[in-house]
């Protein structure tokens, strides 16, 4: 991700706008989106790391059948899971919103 979060909001938000005024609800809207894309990003690091964890005995230079299978099982298996946690929450969440 070239540039970075900064240079994104200062092309963007620089003090060439409408008279160099922010508008905070879209960048709280950048900020979501900011925060969305590291969470996939933290999601698909941490699926690698514990399905290569799980499934390559000894690193090579190419995969086997075997290890093939392994990670697609391991890594459908923990999106499912994650996709199973993040309703749930999400689920929670919303009661708790009705309730207040």
């Amino acid at each position: 991700m070239e540039g970075g979060f900064g240079s994104e909001f200062g092309s963007e938000f620089g003090s060439g706008g409408a008279g160099g005024k922010l508008d905070p609800g879209l960048i709280m809207e950048q900020v979501k989106v900011q925060i969305a894309v590291a969470n996939a990003q933290e999601l698909l690091q941490r699926m690698t790391d514990r399905c290569f964890r799980k499934c390559i005995g000894k690193p090579g230079g190419s995969l086997d059948n075997a290890e093939q299978k392994c990670i697609a099982m391991c890594m459908d298996r923990y999106m499912d899971s994650w996709n199973t946690v993040s309703r749930a929450y999400n689920s929670r969440l919303q009661r708790e919103r009705a309730n207040m």
